[in-house]
């Protein structure tokens, strides 16, 4: 069964070609990013404007790098939510527009859920046996859920401020690093210190909830009024991160104890991260968890996971109608 998917909800514009759900026979993404770069964020004006300009030449990429026509589609896969609203409405009325034209069955699925979903894709070793935990860290959202089936998602926890991701890009910026902020901090964090200062998480009311805020207000602390040195940036960066993975650890293996779990699933653009990677891998370990990443072009948002999610829930019955609505949260 060949599967369309499109994701078009933040400021990157992907079209992906996946096979009974598993086999990615192309996935073209086409990001603004530059175009976001000066503003030290994402402007949803821009980042919308930007997918109508280019989602049709996306999906010919896609089309074109595999022998699959699109005749030979048998589901067209959308992110429907959660997202940027402009965003999240020119992928989902491009779908629309393939169902209708084409004549074949339309599918909406969850963003975050997709991110889990990455995990299955082109997978080496064997795949995560159901349930598990799931850990989601992004620019825009830090959860934990409790997977029983691609249908069957429960959340555990999420971040009452600062996502993961967001709380790197207001620390690059504080230390005059630019946007976005993930990779500059994991490169600038190679050479420093990361126990040069103690930095810390703040606690919240739920156990499985996250809270990045209070974080990153004391890096602002550390850094205001003083012209730091790069050796001095380079440990308070460090520093910042290990304390972030650490709060992200210490999260997800207690969830894994409260649900009786010993598979931890991990996604999202942040757990791209290198040092990330390795922490969560040998903590797991220690405590006899088996723990599961994407590849590292997964972990970023892209039109596979959604056309991979999409095979799994329409073989499952689930069905979308030309009244799909974006979903923001």
């Amino acid at each position: 069964m060949y599967v369309l998917g499109i994701e078009t909800s933040c400021d990157e514009t992907a079209a992906s070609i996946v096979k009974d759900g598993a086999r990615i026979l192309s996935n073209e993404v086409s990001s603004s990013l530059s175009f976001h770069k000066k503003y030290g964020g994402v402007v949803p004006e821009i980042a919308s404007r930007r997918q109508l300009e280019t989602i049709t030449g996306v999906l010919e990429c896609a089309i074109n790098k595999t022998r699959v026509k699109l005749s030979d589609i048998d589901l067209v896969s959308v992110t429907n939510g959660p997202g940027l609203l402009g965003s999240l409405l020119v992928g989902i009325s491009f779908a629309k527009s393939l169902s209708l034209g084409l004549g074949i069955p339309l599918l909406g699925v969850n963003h975050l859920y997709s991110h889990i979903y990455a995990n299955f894709l082109n997978a080496a070793d064997a795949v995560p046996c159901l349930p598990f935990v799931a850990l989601i860290i992004s620019g825009g959202h830090t959860s934990l859920f409790f997977v029983e089936g691609f249908d069957k998602i429960k959340i555990l926890g999420s971040t009452q401020d600062d996502a993961c991701g967001e709380a790197f890009d207001k620390v690059a910026k504080i230390l005059g690093l630019g946007y976005p902020g993930g990779p500059l901090i994991e490169r600038l964090s190679r050479k420093g210190n990361p126990r040069k200062i103690r930095f810390g998480c703040s606690n919240t009311k739920e156990p499985l909830d996250f809270s990045f805020s209070g974080i990153k207000t004391a890096v602002l602390y550390a850094v205001s009024g003083k012209g730091l040195s790069l050796n001095e940036k380079r440990d308070i960066a460090a520093s910042f991160q290990e304390a972030v993975i650490s709060a992200l650890i210490k999260k997800s293996l207690l969830a894994c104890r409260a649900k009786g779990i010993k598979i931890l699933v991990v996604g999202g653009g942040v757990a791209a991260n290198n040092r990330l990677r390795e922490r969560f891998y040998q903590k797991a370990r220690d405590n006899g968890i088996r723990c599961y990443f994407p590849a590292q072009e997964l972990c970023l948002d892209n039109a596979a996971m959604v056309a991979g999610l999409g095979y799994q829930l329409f073989k499952r019955g689930h069905r979308s109608d030309l009244e799909l609505a974006a979903e923001l949260n």
